[in-house]
C-alpha cells in the first residue's frame, strides 16, 4: 500500500501538484481509514491532503482517474467472449477489436496504483523469489480463455517486478515492453506455439501467436500511458533546467515567458528558506526577566517564555548595472531577482548606465509589472557608449552618502570602458565605506584583462568578483546576498 501511495505521489509531481512530506504521511493515514474499496471516497480523501488550489485539485482529478483505471483488457474480453470458443474466430475478432480496447486499456494508471497490485503485493508476501509470478502455462490458459482479472493481475505484477514507475524517458518504451512480457512468461507461450506447430497443429499455433502479438500490444500501450503519467512535465522540466545553466546573452526571446517563471520559482525558493533561518535565529536564548514578569498572574508558573529579540540587521542592497549590449540581458535578470526577493530584502535600490548613470528604483515602485519596468529602465538609461568612469561619478553624486556599514553594493558588468578612465578611486571610496563590494562579471576570467577590459584596475576594490553569466549563477549570488542578512 506505501509502495502505491508513493507511486500516485510521485505521479502528482510530474503533473505539478506539488506534495509535501507531511501531506504525504497525510495520504497514507487517509489510505489506510478508507483502503480501496470505494474508489469515489479514496479520491475525494487523497484530494482533500494532497490538493490546495484549483489548478492542483483539476490536475489531481486527472492524475487520479489515469492512475486508478482497471479497464486494460475489458473491452478486448467483450470481443473474445462473444465469439465463443472457436479459437480461430476469438483470435480474429481479438485482432480487429485490438486497437481500440488497447486504447482503453492505456488509461490504466501505474499497476502499482491498481487494488490488484496492492494485492500482488500482500499475496506474494515473504516470496521474494517472485514465485507468485505467473508462469508461461498460467499465460496461455489466460490468454485463451480471455481472463481479464487474471491478466490484468498478471500484467501489474510485471510493471511491479520490471519497476516501471522508473520510466522516464521514451527510448526506454522498447526496454520495459520486453522485460515485462518476458516476466509474464513470453518464453513459455513462444516454446508452446513451437510445440503445437511441430505436432501439426498449425491453426492452434496461429491463434496462440495471434494472442501473443495482441497482448504485445497492450503491454506496449500500457507502458506508454505510465509514461505520459510519470512524464507529464519531463520536457519542460528539463527545458528549464537547461535554461537555467545557459549563458543569458544567448537565451532567445522565446523563451523569455519560461525564464520569467523560473526566476520567480528561484526567488521564491530563496525567500522560503532565508525567512526560514531568520525565524530560528530570533530564538533560543530565554528572556528570564520578561518571563518572570509575564507569569506574575499565574504565581511564577512559566505558562508564556519569552525569548530574547535578536534584531535581524538586514542590508541594504544597491544595483548598479551596465545594461550595454550583451551585459544587459543578464542585468534584466538580476534586477528580476532582486525585486523578487523583496519580502526578506526590502531596502533594494537600482541604478543602471551605459553612459550616464540614472536611478531606476522609482521605476520598479510605480510599475505594476516587472517586466514593463525592466524594459523601461533598459530603454532610458541603455544604448549609449559605456564610460564606468562616468558611472562611477554619477553615482558618487547621487548616492555615495547613502552607502554605510549596512550597504551591499551590487556592480554587474564586464568592466569594458571603452579604454576611458574606470576611476578606480571612487570605487576605491564606495569599498571603505560599504559592508561589501561583490562585482558580477559576465564574461569568463580568462577574459576580464584582455582588450579594454580594466577588472585588473577594479578589482582589489572588490570583496568578491565572479563569473555570473546564467540563471544558476545569478540564483548563488543573491543566495550569498540573502545569507548575510542577519
Amino acid at each position: 500500500m506505501t509502495e502505491v501511495l508513493g507511486d500516485f505521489i510521485r505521479a502528482l509531481r510530474a503533473a505539478d501538484v506539488r506534495v509535501s512530506t507531511s501531506e504525504s504521511i497525510d495520504a497514507g493515514k487517509v489510505l489506510d481509514f478508507v483502503g480501496f474499496g470505494d474508489r469515489t471516497m479514496l479520491r475525494d480523501g487523497l484530494g482533500q491532503v494532497l490538493a490546495k488550489s484549483e489548478y492542483e485539485k483539476e490536475a489531481f482529478r486527472d492524475t487520479f482517474d489515469r492512475f486508478f483505471a482497471f479497464d486494460q483488457f475489458k473491452s478486448k474480453g467483450k470481443g473474445e467472449t462473444s465469439e465463443g470458443e472457436d479459437g480461430e474466430e476469438s483470435g480474429e475478432q481479438s485482432d480487429s477489436e485490438g486497437g481500440e480496447g488497447e486504447g482503453e486499456g492505456s488509461q490504466s494508471g501505474q499497476p502499482g496504483g491498481s487494488p490488484g497490485q496492492g494485492g500482488g503485493e500482500r499475496e506474494r508476501e515473504g516470496d521474494p523469489a517472485g514465485e507468485g509470478a505467473p508462469m508461461a502455462h498460467d499465460l496461455v490458459e489466460m490468454l485463451e480463455s480471455g481472463d481479464q482479472a487474471a491478466l490484468q493481475m498478471a500484467l501489474a505484477e510485471a510493471a511491479r517486478q520490471a519497476q516501471l514507475n522508473r520510466i522516464r524517458l521514451f527510448t526506454q518504451r522498447g526496454m520495459y515492453v520486453r522485460r515485462m512480457m518476458e516476466i509474464m512468461g513470453l518464453d513459455g507461450v513462444q516454446n508452446e506455439i513451437e510445440r503445437r506447430e511441430d505436432n501439426g497443429e498449425q491453426g492452434r499455433a496461429d491463434d496462440l501467436r495471434g494472442l501473443r502479438d495482441q497482448l504485445r500490444g497492450d503491454v506496449r500501450d500500457y507502458v506508454e500511458k505510465q509514461l505520459e503519467i510519470f512524464t507529464a512535465n519531463a520536457g519542460r522540466q528539463l527545458r528549464e533546467e537547461v535554461l537555467s545553466q545557459v549563458r543569458l546573452s544567448n537565451i532567445d526571446m522565446s523563451d523569455m515567458k519560461v525564464m520569467r517563471t523560473l526566476v520567480a520559482k528561484m526567488a521564491k525558493r530563496l525567500v522560503a528558506l532565508h525567512s526560514r533561518r531568520k525565524k530560528v535565529d530570533r530564538r533560543g536564548q530565554l528572556d528570564v526577566r520578561k518571563t518572570i514578569r509575564a507569569n506574575v498572574e499565574f504565581d511564577g508558573l512559566m505558562f508564556h517564555t519569552i525569548w530574547k529579540q535578536k534584531k535581524v540587521d538586514r542590508p541594504k542592497v544597491i544595483a548598479i548595472c551596465d545594461v550595454s549590449g550583451s551585459v544587459a540581458q543578464v542585468a534584466r535578470f538580476l534586477l528580476m531577482f532582486l525585486y523578487s526577493v523583496q519580502e526578506v530584502l526590502p531596502r533594494v535600490r537600482s541604478f543602471a548606465f551605459s553612459g550616464q548613470l540614472g536611478e531606476t528604483t522609482e521605476m520598479f515602485d510605480k510599475t505594476a509589472k516587472i517586466e514593463d519596468a525592466i524594459t523601461n529602465a533598459l530603454r532610458e538609461h541603455g544604448g549609449g557608449s559605456t564610460d564606468y568612469g562616468q558611472a562611477f561619478v554619477d553615482f558618487e553624486n547621487l548616492a555615495m552618502d547613502d552607502v554605510d556599514h549596512r550597504t551591499t553594493v551590487l556592480i554587474l558588468g564586464d568592466a569594458r570602458s571603452n579604454y576611458s578612465d574606470p576611476r578606480g578611486d571612487i570605487l576605491k571610496k564606495i569599498h571603505a565605506r560599504a559592508r561589501r563590494v561583490i562585482w558580477l562579471n559576465p564574461e569568463g576570467k580568462s577574459m576580464w584583462n584582455s582588450g579594454d577590459s580594466e577588472m585588473k584596475r577594479l578589482q582589489p576594490y572588490c570583496d568578491t568578483a565572479v563569473t555570473c553569466a546564467s540563471l544558476k549563477d545569478l540564483e548563488r549570488v543573491v543566495s550569498e546576498v540573502l545569507r548575510h542578512a542577519k
